[in-house]
């Protein structure tokens, strides 16, 4: 365990951009500051969890924290957990972050935005008797540190396929964060579903260049609208586009959350997370002395990554037909990055009769499919 001046050291050079910790909720977890003073002397295993965002965002980190809820609920008083929120993705204040959870007793730490990887790999060499996990990141070791993600292009093809058959302009809109490989795998996935119901239809994407920018992701979607885009979906991360596409009297289709109940006028669907699926037994072997580092990589099958329900927006035909593949693609019968796939200026990416396994995906997927353009 590092010493304390050493902490102190590292918190007040980062003092301005450092958030404050929170407890999740419920009896056995507590806001950092109280836990550190409480001196418990329960044999809980602490879990620090790290947000990019608050956990009611409304989108991307509150999915996380139902996972944390979800944690405590199935632990009790086994485990305790500690979330920072807002933490910026800099290396020395994720740093700070987890040497803080750390020195509160903290034996796992899990970084929950992709931003946080290279502070947690560093750390995993610095603190061998702590396990870290990462979501959405490539690094890890054999000894303590692992990453988990998910097959997230399966329910944003089954998106894909709503909306193709949903509008009526064939012109969809799309919020995006960055022209980065994740994000083009959901883009080229919820065009190839539009396009295997509609031929026709074109997808156009702004991007946002941030992961969470609530007025700068309404503006992409507003700017989309006024492109005649008749259904807005997105990958950022907050309800924002869901709430331009209500506004206008237009559709929409959400991401992380089931947003169903904040947008009742336009929410369609949404491509979720079940973050439990891999926390809880990934903890549960962390605690019984059994984990062994993995990349773990969630699919529909193992239920770590859905579709939310359909609303009674969307015709039952069309429910139908999406519900048909969706049973597919859980039976473990259905690649979505089939052959054949073409890239924007028509050039081959997926030859016919091919389909991509995971390590092709992220290798092929980082250029757009023919239907895709970005517009400003």
């Amino acid at each position: 365990m590092k010493k304390f001046t050493k902490f102190l050291a590292l918190a007040l050079a980062v003092t301005m951009s450092m958030t404050a910790l929170v407890g999740c909720g419920g009896s056995a977890s507590k806001p950092a500051d109280q836990a550190a003073e409480a001196g418990d002397t329960a044999e809980a295993t602490k879990v620090g969890f790290i947000y990019i965002g608050s956990q009611n965002d409304g989108g991307y980190s509150q999915a996380q924290h139902n996972g944390t809820k979800a944690v405590q609920e199935y632990f009790g008083d086994k485990v305790e957990t500690i979330i920072a929120e807002n933490v910026a993705e800099e290396k020395q204040t994720v740093k700070t972050t987890a040497i803080n959870m750390i020195d509160q007793g903290c034996t796992i730490v899990i970084g929950t935005s992709f931003g946080f990887m290279d502070a947690l790999d560093e750390l995993a060499e610095e603190y061998p008797d702590v396990t870290f996990l990462h979501f959405s990141g490539n690094k890890m070791n054999d000894t303590n540190f692992g990453n988990y993600f998910g097959a997230m292009e399966e329910p944003r093809y089954l998106s894909g396929m709503i909306a193709g058959m949903m509008t009526k302009t064939n012109k969809l809109g799309y919020v995006a964060a960055f022209p980065y490989t994740e994000v083009h795998i959901g883009i080229n996935a919820f065009t190839l579903g539009a396009q295997s119901v509609n031929p026709d239809v074109e997808v156009k994407v702004v991007y946002t260049n941030s992961w969470g920018d609530p007025a700068g992701e309404k503006a992409a979607a507003e700017s989309l609208l006024a492109q005649d885009c008749d259904i807005i979906t997105q990958h950022a991360d907050s309800a924002g586009p869901q709430l331009a596409a209500e506004s206008a009297g237009k559709l929409a289709i959400g991401y992380n959350l089931d947003n169903s109940e904040i947008v009742p006028g336009a929410f369609l669907t949404a491509p979720v997370w079940h973050h439990d699926k891999y926390l809880v037994p990934t903890i549960e072997k962390i605690i019984a002395g059994t984990y062994v580092p993995e990349s773990y990589y969630g699919t529909m099958k193992d239920g770590y990554i859905g579709l939310a329900p359909m609303t009674d927006l969307v015709p039952q035909d069309v429910q139908d037909k999406v519900n048909e593949v969706a049973a597919k693609m859980e039976a473990g019968e259905f690649p979505v990055f089939a052959g054949p796939i073409y890239d924007t200026d028509g050039s081959v990416l997926v030859p016919e009769g091919e389909a991509l396994d995971r390590a092709g995906i992220w290798t092929v997927m980082q250029s757009l499919v023919k239907g895709v353009s970005a517009v400003n």
